[in-house]
């Protein structure tokens, strides 16, 4: 009988063990994000199932040309799906389907192979301050996004895609692109 507990007592242990390993994963570290809409295509699809990295930026800040998922500043029961366009500090421009980012006197036009249709809404410019983000769409005419709502706070961010797991014959590793800057 003693043995017989002892081995339970073992199986119990272990799958104690085991939940809780999972809940400080899912809840600490990674989130499963399945994208719903076509804002990010052809990057992402409706339906993709995405590992959503909630670490990194605990040690670092966001990078330009990341893509975040973020809860919705209108309302915070919402998760959306964008990439970084602009960080803290610096003033973006949209003209004639181009991006242009000012870091002080600095200019750098964005060019960004990822994006579907150009970008052909009239201009925009804002200045973010700090802890503030704009974050666009990759297909950017049928994207809800900064142009719309404004700059994105810090507080927001949920953290940076890094796995595309569905479908499977699309899964692969994200990083955030070069822009030569």
């Amino acid at each position: 009988m003693k043995k017989i507990l002892w081995s339970l007592f073992e199986v119990f242990e272990t799958v104690t063990i085991a939940v809780v390993a999972v809940i400080l994963v899912r809840y600490f570290v990674v989130q499963p994000f399945v994208v719903s809409g076509a804002s990010m295509e052809p990057t992402f699809y409706n339906g993709n199932y995405l590992l959503i990295d909630e670490l990194s930026y605990r040690f670092r800040s966001p990078e330009r040309g990341e893509v975040v998922v973020f809860r919705y500043p209108g309302d915070q029961k919402s998760f959306y799906i964008k990439r970084i366009i602009g960080l803290p500090g610096e003033r973006i421009e949209l003209s004639d389907g181009e991006i242009s980012v000012y870091k002080g006197d600095e200019k750098i036009e964005l060019k960004e192979a990822y994006v579907r249709g150009g970008y052909t809404q009239g201009s925009f410019e804002t200045t973010l301050g700090d802890g503030e983000y704009f974050v666009m769409g990759d297909n950017r005419n049928f994207s809800f996004d900064s142009r719309s709502w404004g700059a994105l706070s810090e507080n927001n961010l949920i953290g940076t895609v890094r796995l595309r797991l569905w479908p499977i014959n699309q899964a692969q590793a994200f990083s955030a692109p070069a822009y030569g800057e």
